[in-house]
C-alpha cells in the first residue's frame, strides 16, 4: 500500500512522491474549500466505484481516503491513502471517461466534496492550485499504468497481429493493462483453463468484473471499457475537429481555451502518425527530445483542462457539408454538430507492393517503432524502409535494443530526406546499415514473417536475412476517403486550400471553398509535413474560425 509518506519507491513515478501525493498548505487548503462543501463521512463509507462517470473531487481535511481496486479473484487491493491536506483523483477528473479504480473512507473522517462542474472552475480560477493537481494526476495515471492497477489483462500470442492491435490501442489511450504471452508465459495456460477459454479464441481481454472480450474490435473494446464518451446528437458545438494529431489537438487547445465549444474526433488515440514516434528531438522547447505518445498525452490534457471533448474510437465517415450547421457521421451511426469544421485527418505511411505484404501486416511488418515494437525484436535483426525522420528515429531506437537495423531507401542516400543530425547518428552507429537503392522483394514466414530479402537494383543482388520485424515509413497517403464530393482535393488525394475554384484568395490559408471548413497539418495540400508546422497550423487556424463565427460590420 502506498500513501503520501510510505511509498514503494522501487516504482520509477513514485520517485516523485510529493508531487504524486502532494500535501497542500493550509493557504491552498482554505481556498480549495470555497469550491465545495464540508461533509463527515465515517468510516468505510464507498465515495467513488470503479466504472462510474463524473465523480467528484475530494479534499481530506481530517481522516483518510482509500483508493482500491480489485483483483483477478475479486479481493480489495487498497494501494494508495490520501491523508489530511491531500487530494483524490486522477486523469478521468477531465473527461466523461469511466474511472479506473475505487475509494472510500479508511476512518472517519471530515472531507471537501467539490462536484465536477466546479471542480473544472477550481482548476481554471486556482492557476497554482490547478498545476499542482494536474502534476499529480498525469503522474498517478503513470502509476497506474506501470502496476497495472485498474485495468484489464489482455492474454493472447505476444507477436500476433490482434494482440499487437489491442495491446498499441491500450497504450496508446493510457490504458493500464498487464500482457500474458500464451506462447511464453507459463501462467497463462492455466489462466485461460480458469476462464474456459479455447486458444483458438485469443486475444482475449479479461476486465476485474471477470467479463471476458474474445478478440473484440477496437471499437467493441472502448465502448466496453468507458473510454468513449456519451454524444448529444442535438448539440451544436462551435467548433468539431477531426483528427487528433500535433495539428488537431493544437486547434482544440487554442479554441477551447479561447471559449468555443469544442469536440475532438479521433479514429483510434490522441497523437496521429506522430504518435507512434520514438522520439521527437527538433520540436521547439524540448532539448532531450519528447515521444510522440507523450507529446500527444500532454496536449490531449490540455485540451480537456479547457473544457474540450475528445470522442476517442470514432471515425468520421462523411461530412454532410450542404447542411447548416455541418454534420459528422460516425461509423457507429452517431452524428455530431458543428458550425466550423477542422479537418486535421492526417495521412498515413504507404505500403509495399510485396507478395504476401498483407498476410503479414501486424504481423512482423510494423508503422510504429515505439517501446511495445521494440520489445517484440530484442536481439534480433529488423529491416527500416524509409528515408525521412520518422525511419531514421526509429533505427536510431531500435537499434539500443536490437542485434542489427538495415536502413532500406530506393534513393542515392539520406541527405535529401531527413535531417542531418540522424544522418550523421545512423553514418556513425556500428549497429546500422544504410542499403541505398534496395527494396524488399519477398517476405517469408508460417503464421509470423521469419526471413526477408530485399534486392539491390544497380547489381541486382538478393540479400536473405532472418528477420521477423520490417518497420514500413514511406510516403505519404492522405486520410480524405471520408470527404469525397465535399471538398476539392489535389491530384494526390489533399484538401486544397487558401484558393477557390477560380485561384482567387480566400480569407484564410488553411480555408477550404465550404465556408466555415478548414484544413490543417499533413491532410493539407502543399504542408509542411512537420509536427512543428502542424501544431502552428492547428493553433493559427483558430483565428480563421473566430471570424467565421462572428464576422466583423
Amino acid at each position: 500500500m502506498a500513501t503520501g509518506s510510505d511509498i514503494d519507491l522501487t516504482d520509477p513515478y513514485t520517485g516523485r512522491e510529493a508531487q504524486t501525493f502532494p500535501r497542500l498548505g493550509a493557504e491552498m487548503a482554505r481556498r480549495i474549500a470555497a469550491y465545495g462543501a464540508e461533509e463527515r463521512i465515517p468510516a468505510g463509507t464507498l465515495l467513488f466505484e470503479r466504472g462510474q462517470r463524473s465523480v467528484d473531487f475530494f479534499f481530506v481535511l481530517e481522516g483518510s481516503i482509500e483508493v482500491f481496486d480489485h483483483d483477478i479473484h475479486g479481493r480489495d487491493q487498497v494501494f494508495a491513502v490520501h491523508s489530511e491536506r491531500q487530494f483524490t483523483g486522477e486523469l478521468d477528473h477531465f473527461n466523461d471517461r469511466r474511472i479506473l479504480v475505487s475509494g472510500r473512507t479508511g476512518a472517519d473522517s471530515r472531507i471537501v466534496r467539490i462536484h465536477r462542474a466546479d471542480f473544472r472552475r477550481l482548476v481554471t480560477a486556482e492557476p497554482d492550485i490547478g498545476e499542482v493537481i494536474m502534476r499529480a494526476f498525469i503522474l498517478r495515471r503513470v502509476g497506474l499504468i506501470r502496476q497495472a492497477h485498474g485495468g484489464v489483462v489482455l492474454v493472447g500470442p505476444a507477436h500476433g497481429a490482434d494482440t499487437l492491435r489491442l495491446q498499441r490501442f491500450l497504450v496508446r489511450n493510457g490504458y493500464p493493462f498487464r500482457l500474458l504471452d500464451s506462447d511464453t508465459d507459463p501462467g497463462a495456460g492455466s489462466f485461460l483453463a480458469c476462464f474456459e477459454i479455447a486458444p483458438e479464441q485469443l486475444p482475449v481481454v479479461i476486465g476485474q468484473d471477470e467479463q471476458v472480450l474474445l478478440n473484440p474490435s477496437t471499437e467493441a473494446l472502448a465502448d466496453d471499457l468507458g473510454l468513449t464518451e456519451r454524444l448529444d446528437p442535438d448539440k451544436v458545438h462551435d467548433v468539431a475537429v477531426v483528427g487528433a494529431g500535433p495539428a488537431g489537438l493544437a486547434a482544440a487547445v487554442y479554441a477551447a481555451s479561447e471559449g468555443l465549444a469544442t469536440i475532438v474526433i479521433e479514429g483510434v488515440a490522441p497523437g496521429g502518425q506522430a504518435g507512434t514516434s520514438s522520439k521527437i528531438e527538433n520540436y521547439l522547447g524540448f532539448p532531450t527530445g519528447i515521444s510522440g505518445q507523450a507529446l500527444a498525452g500532454r496536449a490531449q490534457i490540455q485540451a480537456q483542462k479547457f473544457g474540450a471533448r475528445l470522442a476517442i474510437s470514432r471515425h468520421a465517415v462523411r461530412l454532410a457539408c450542404d447542411e447548416a450547421p455541418y454534420r459528422l457521421v460516425l461509423d457507429d451511426g452517431q452524428v455530431v454538430q458543428a458550425r466550423a469544421i477542422v479537418v486535421a485527418t492526417g495521412a498515413r505511411y504507404r505500403k509495399l507492393d510485396v507478395p504476401d505484404y498483407d498476410r503479414f501486416e501486424g504481423q512482423g511488418i510494423h508503422y510504429a517503432a515505439t517501446a511495445m515494437e521494440a520489445a517484440l525484436c530484442s536481439g534480433e535483426e529488423v529491416v527500416v524502409v524509409g528515408g525521412g525522420n520518422s525511419a531514421g528515429q526509429a533505427a536510431m531506437f531500435l537499434s539500443r535494443s536490437v542485434a542489427h537495423v538495415h536502413i532500406l531507401v530506393r534513393a542515392e542516400g539520406l541527405a535529401a530526406t531527413m535531417s542531418d543530425y540522424l544522418v550523421q547518428r545512423i553514418a556513425s552507429s556500428p549497429k546500422i546499415t544504410l542499403h541505398a537503392r534496395s527494396e524488399i522483394t519477398t517476405l517469408t514466414g508460417d503464421r509470423t514473417l521469419r526471413e526477408v530479402t530485399w534486392t539491390s537494383r544497380p547489381s541486382g543482388e538478393n540479400r536473405t536475412r532472418r528477420c521477423g520485424n520490417v518497420f514500413v515509413m514511406i510516403g505519404a497517403q492522405p486520410n480524405t476517403d471520408w470527404l469525397a464530393g465535399c471538398l476539392d482535393l489535389d491530384a494526390n488525394g489533399f484538401v486544397r486550400t487558401g484558393q477557390d475554384a477560380a485561384g482567387m484568395a480566400l480569407a484564410s490559408p488553411f480555408a477550404t471553398t465550404r465556408p466555415g471548413v478548414f484544413a490543417v497539418g499533413d491532410v493539407r495540400s502543399g504542408s509542411v509535413k512537420r509536427v512543428a508546422s502542424g501544431v502552428g497550423e492547428g493553433s493559427v487556424v483558430v483565428a480563421a474560425i473566430h471570424q467565421f463565427l462572428h464576422p466583423g460590420p
